[in-house]
């Protein structure tokens, strides 16, 4: 077992273990879901918001996009410039990062792709990859939330 000494040998190691997915997440905040009714001005159905997906006209099944999908970054600029974000907007709450590495069992029907609208590929969606129940979604959105690790109240590390 290795132990990191500081931020830097842990960004060393993990350029040679495999790319990594990370999203800052307010203190209180579930890491993959929007389960509190103030997270999000915007639509959420079963804890997944609206516009992070596409979903079917009765609400009830997410369609298949790469073009779609949970925000993550990846790469280290990309993601100190949404924690300072997420902190400026949320005054005097931590902001803690939730990561995960690209070679972890991912479920069945999702993916991490590369955001068709950046250029330098460091932000990255969870897409969806198959048509799928959004209580069948929200499961694999849990159970990929309960294998992410966590570096609590970022902002020092960063």
């Amino acid at each position: 077992m290795e132990q990191f000494k500081s931020l830097e040998d842990l960004r060393d190691a993990l350029k040679r273990l495999s790319q990594w997915f990370a999203r800052p997440i307010v203190d209180g905040e579930h890491p993959t879901l929007h389960l509190n009714p103030g997270s999000t001005h915007r639509e959420v159905l079963n804890g997944i918001q609206r516009d992070d997906y596409i979903f079917s006209s009765c609400g009830n099944w997410v369609q298949p996009s790469i073009a779609h999908g949970l925000s993550f970054s990846a790469h280290w600029q990309h993601l100190k410039g949404i924690q300072r974000m997420k902190a400026k907007r949320n005054p005097g709450k931590p902001v803690s990062v939730y990561w995960i590495l690209e070679v972890a069992d991912i479920p069945e029907g999702l993916k991490f792709v590369p955001d068709p609208t950046d250029r330098k590929k460091q932000h990255y969606l969870l897409a969806v990859t198959q048509k799928m129940h959004v209580a069948e979604l929200r499961s694999k959105l849990e159970w990929i939330a309960d294998r992410m690790a966590v570096i609590k109240d970022a902002q020092e590390a960063l």
